[in-house]
């Protein structure tokens, strides 16, 4: 009976043991997802991607609307910031349907892609997750809309992710 009660307890602690290995990785994904961010890694430098998305940009008709150079906006007010540009473009009759259905999404139109330089040299690609927004603004009449959104700038960053 000792022997069971061992074992039985041997495998409780193991499985505690487990549980407490897999809640921090569980809980961060799950941080990461909440945040509304979506990042994709760029196999090209900082120049190229932000060539390669503006012409994709352009390519697909999607009206370009700025590019800011943040951080040589940073480096005039003598700050010094890695390399991150933010694009702003957008389909009018696509994104203004969003602010029909709650003009606060305004705040999250048109498009705004972030490219950025990390610590280590590697450039992403960062943006506002649509099906976040949607959340956000408490819209559920243009699940169809968010998808296609979702789907365009998919396949506008996808122009980065290999050499």
């Amino acid at each position: 009976m000792t022997g069971h009660l061992t074992n039985r307890l041997a495998n409780f602690c193991a499985l505690l043991l487990l549980a407490l290995l897999i809640l921090p990785v569980v809980s961060a994904a799950r941080a990461d997802s909440d945040d509304g961010i979506v990042r994709v890694k760029s196999a090209v430098p900082m120049a190229e991607a932000i060539t390669r998305i503006k012409a994709d940009i352009a390519g697909k008709g999607i009206k370009f609307f700025m590019e800011i150079d943040q951080s040589k906006l940073a480096a005039d007010a003598g700050i010094k910031l890695r390399p991150s540009t933010l694009l702003v473009f957008g389909n009018p009759p696509l994104g203004t349907q969003f602010i029909t259905s709650n003009p606060n999404a305004g705040l999250d139109w048109p498009v705004r892609l972030l490219l950025t330089q990390d610590d280590h040299g590697d450039v992403w690609a960062v943006w506002t997750d649509f099906s976040w927004i949607a959340r956000r603004h408490n819209i559920r009449d243009r699940t169809a809309q968010f998808e296609m959104a979702t789907k365009v700038v998919s396949s506008i960053t996808s122009t980065i992710t290999t050499r």
